[in-house]
């Protein structure tokens, strides 16, 4: 077998059999392979595609080429939950204990973030003492007691898709639908779920622009978790404007703490209950998506989920007292009022941009290097098709530092008001099983 003639068979539209990809991704990752043949496969793969069963092949052969975690000390059905990123998104803060606390096993990795925000983790290293780093011991023993536990990803899990990811970043083949999809996927298997509750971001503040877009990469991912054998849901959800009110770490802690104790913003609340009823259904707590929906919605408002929250947050080390006492998570100095330049409603609030403004307070990272600072972020205090007076405030941006004209600015720009009356956006376009 030659890697040149894969080169040719793929760039002539014809489908690539196990042992061929198995034969890539294994000589890929061992150095056998160099890049500029692999490059040369990414890009035909760009332009002819891959089937389903090649993309799932393609996925299983990269979550075997690093470690694969075995949950089979864990009881009951493992759960996870994956969202394809956005601005404010905190959902796996709110769902995680939400699931957990009807007794759904959620044994997650989660990564830190590049970009707008923090990722999961970064956010859950805001409350003060908590560790990301539990033994493998320490992991099942919180999972088997209370039903959760998060801790950073390995160093090892699925080197070829991160090898590969960096040569697509560089070779112009990041959008190619089924290397996404099996990117994505690959983790989710090598993480030892037995069913996944993918959150699809779709709008400006997503990667998936478009709502065509997030379909096809929303049923590519469901195809490949259905022919692995793992129960694989997806929910297309909306990323035009942020996610809740809050932007930050600290700040999308306080949020997610405000959902699991019943007083969460509508859609935020919508969404996470949403996703939580579906891995419930997953996890065979519930039997359908409408009685999972009303029983969990009853679970936010009895505060049996911010219990559990409570409870993880000790179990890993952290002061679970800020559940009662949010004022114990970091602070910013500075709190700076973004005011309406004119009387309208809100037509609309650039999510992407909204991000760079969390980001340049230094909520987020340039580089992975980059140290966040817990205590900033940005407070929204309206929402798309809220009526707004001029000289109201509309944000406010929560610093360390006085001079924060760049992110003043960004954010005046992001939120368009009209004079004439706007409809509410979309929370929730599509479900795909």
């Amino acid at each position: 077998m030659r890697m040149v003639d894969l080169i040719s068979k793929k760039r002539e539209g014809l489908s690539l059999s196990r042992d061929e990809i198995q034969y890539i991704i294994k000589g890929y990752t061992d150095g056998t392979i160099p890049d500029y043949q692999m490059s040369a496969w990414a890009m035909a793969v760009f332009f002819q595609g891959l089937d389903a069963k090649e993309t799932s092949e393609l996925t299983m052969e990269m979550a075997c080429s690093g470690d694969q975690v075995d949950l089979s000390g864990i009881k009951g059905i493992k759960v996870d939950k994956h969202s394809t990123g956005g601005v404010g998104d905190k959902t796996s803060l709110i769902v995680v204990p939400l699931v957990a606390s009807v007794g759904v096993p959620v044994a997650k990795m989660s990564g830190r973030g590049l970009g707008h925000t923090g990722g999961t983790v970064d956010k859950l290293e805001s409350i003060e003492g908590f560790k990301i780093e539990l033994t493998k011991e320490q992991f099942f023993q919180n999972v088997n007691e209370f039903k959760m536990a998060l801790v950073g990803q390995s160093g090892n899990l699925t080197p070829a898709d991160k090898k590969l990811y960096g040569l697509r970043d560089v070779t112009g083949t990041v959008n190619s639908m089924p290397l996404i999809a099996s990117s994505i996927m690959s983790k989710k298997i090598a993480s030892g779920a037995d069913a996944i509750v993918l959150d699809v971001k779709v709008g400006a503040g997503a990667f998936m622009k478009s709502l065509e877009d997030a379909k096809e990469l929303a049923k590519t991912m469901v195809s490949i978790g259905n022919h692995l054998n793992r129960k694989t849901v997806a929910v297309i959800t909306d990323m035009n404007q942020p996610l809740g009110f809050e932007i930050g770490n600290a700040n999308e802690v306080r949020e997610a703490i405000e959902v699991l104790s019943g007083k969460g913003e509508e859609r935020l609340t919508k969404v996470c209950l949403t996703l939580a009823s579906h891995m419930a259904v997953a996890g065979q707590v519930y039997p359908d998506f409408n009685t999972a929906y009303k029983q969990l919605e009853e679970v936010l408002n009895t505060g049996q989920a911010v219990e559990t929250f409570a409870k993880f947050v000790e179990a890993q080390g952290g002061d679970p007292e800020l559940v009662t006492q949010p004022e114990k998570l970091p602070q910013a100095k500075y709190h700076i009022n973004v005011i309406a330049e004119q009387s309208g409603y809100i037509q609309d609030i650039n999510a992407e941009s909204i991000g760079y403004a969390a980001m340049y307070l230094g909520a987020g990272r340039k580089t992975k290097e980059d140290q966040i600072d817990y205590s900033v972020g940005i407070t929204l205090k309206k929402k798309v098709a809220d009526e707004v007076s001029v000289g109201e405030v509309i944000a406010v941006i929560h610093s360390n530092n006085k001079e924060v004209q760049d992110s003043l600015d960004l954010i005046q720009q992001s939120v368009k008001i009209s004079t004439e009356s706007v409809d509410e956006l979309p929370i929730i376009y599509e479900i795909i099983e």
